[in-house]
């Protein structure tokens, strides 16, 4: 299944709105509190063009198994894309932990994601060296508030995980 590719330019608009309000502390609460219970079924609803913080594409539902619980988890996230591989960043909003999504697809990295245009199998793998530096780099580009995220995040690295079709 190819991946619909994503301009990155095209966010300009819901960039700086939404962007700006997101980094604010009312837009930190409803980004850790309201959107992972709203975005599941809003984003299955309108398959993929609409989550909680409006018509903007970005968001994917990342269905993973749990490390430990071996329970099937639903995360929403932000993602772009390059080439035939989505990219997801596992920022946990700049804590001092790696989320725990991150955790779970180190642990069993066949997953399923499910957004606009994208719905399947998918194997992930940590991005290293040279292609996580140049990905890094689009992302605060695409979203400059991950600069945020790495400054609160303290010594911690934000790892971005690649993921791939599973055929």
């Amino acid at each position: 299944m190819p991946i619909p590719p994503q301009s990155l330019v095209a966010d300009n608009v819901a960039k700086r709105g939404i962007g700006k309000f997101a980094f604010t502390p009312v837009g930190q609460w409803l980004l850790r509190n309201l959107s992972p219970r709203v975005d599941p079924p809003l984003i299955r609803l309108t398959h993929g063009r609409v989550s909680s913080i409006g018509p903007w594409p970005r968001f994917l539902l990342l269905t993973h198994t749990g490390a430990k619980s071996g329970i099937e988890r639903v995360t929403p996230l932000l993602y772009f894309t390059d080439g035939d591989r989505v990219i997801l960043v596992a920022s946990n909003y700049g804590g001092s932990r790696h989320p725990s999504w991150y955790h779970n697809v180190k642990a069993n990295p066949t997953v399923r994601l499910y957004g606009k245009g994208i719905d399947g199998e998918f194997r992930g793998e940590e991005l290293t060296g040279a292609d996580r530096d140049r990905l890094w780099t689009t992302a605060k580009e695409w979203l400059p508030g991950y600069e945020t995220y790495d400054a609160w995040s303290g010594d911690r690295r934000i790892p971005l995980l690649g993921f791939t079709a599973v055929d």
